[in-house]
C-alpha cells in the first residue's frame, strides 16, 4: 500500500484529543474535497509502497500504543485488513479515519467517520472531471450505517456555515431511516461532532463563536482542530 508519511504526534480531533499517537497516512483518495488540507495524499499523491511488514516495523520503531490509520482514504487498500490484524495482535489501539464511502471487514477500536457534505464538492470550473465524480461518490449512507452497526464510532462533519448544520440534521435523519427507526437514539448525538472548516486558528475561532452554542443547543459535540492551534497547518503534525 502506498504510504505518504508515518509520524508521531498528538491527536488533535475527536474523542481521543490530546492522546500521543502514531499516524500512518496512506496516499490516494476516491474523493477531491475542495478544502482538502492533505493534497499530497489525495489530488497529488506522494509516497512509497510499503508492505504490511514494513509498516508494522515502523510502528514498533516509533513506539506508540495508539495508531491512527488515515489518508487520503485508507479504506481503498485491502492490505489494511492484515495490517489491522497484526497491530491488534501487538496490542495497539487502532483508529481508522475514513470518509465512510468504502467498507472493509477489519479490526479497529475506533471508526472515525467524516462524511462529506455538499460544501466539500470542488468547483466545477476548477475541477470539471472531479466535481461530478466527487459529488457522486461522497454520499454513501448505507456504508456509514454498516460502520455504525459494527464499530465503536464517532461522526465528524466539517461545517462552514449554519446551512451545513441543517444538512447534518438531514443526514442523521437519513441514517435513522436506514436503521428502520427515526428515533433520536439510533445515532448517538453525543458522538456526532461538528468541526469548523479552516486551516488558520483565527478562522476556526471565529466559526467557533456560533458553532459551539449551536452544538450545545442541539445536543451535538463541538470538535475543535487542536493540531491547528498547537502546530499550525504543517505537514507531519
Amino acid at each position: 500500500m502506498r504510504i505518504a508519511e508515518i509520524f508521531k504526534s498528538v491527536q488533535g480531533e475527536g474523542r481521543l484529543t490530546g492522546t500521543e499517537s502514531l499516524f500512518v497516512r496512506t496516499s490516494g483518495c476516491n474523493l477531491r474535497c475542495g478544502y482538502c488540507d492533505t493534497p499530497y495524499a489525495s489530488s497529488a499523491p506522494e509516497g512509497e509502497d510499503f508492505s504490511v511488514e514494513q509498516i508494522v516495523a515502523q510502528v514498533e520503531l516509533l513506539d506508540r500504543r495508539h495508531v491512527i490509520l488515515t489518508g487520503g482514504e485508507p479504506m481503498l487498500f485491502a492490505e489494511l485488513i492484515p495490517l489491522c490484524d497484526e497491530l491488534r495482535r501487538r496490542g495497539k489501539h487502532i483508529t481508522i479515519e475514513t470518509a465512510g464511502t468504502l467498507y472493509l471487514p477489519l479490526q479497529c477500536d475506533l471508526m472515525s467517520i467524516s462524511p462529506k457534505l455538499s460544501n466539500s464538492t470542488p468547483l466545477a470550473s476548477d475541477h470539471p472531471k472531479w466535481a461530478a465524480r466527487h459529488e457522486h461518490n461522497r454520499h454513501a449512507p448505507q456504508v456509514i450505517a454498516r460502520l455504525l452497526r459494527e464499530y465503536d464510532y464517532q461522526l465528524k462533519f466539517v461545517v462552514d456555515r449554519l446551512e451545513d448544520c441543517r444538512e447534518v440534521e438531514s443526514y442523521l435523519t437519513e441514517l435513522a431511516e436506514i436503521f428502520g427507526d427515526i428515533s433520536d437514539d439510533i445515532v448517538d448525538r453525543a458522538r456526532v461532532m461538528l468541526m469548523p472548516q479552516g486551516i488558520e486558528a483565527a478562522d476556526l475561532a471565529r466559526k467557533a463563536e456560533w458553532l459551539v452554542p449551536y452544538c450545545r443547543e442541539q445536543g451535538l459535540t463541538y470538535c475543535p482542530r487542536r493540531q491547528i492551534e498547537w502546530y499550525g497547518a504543517v505537514r507531519g503534525k
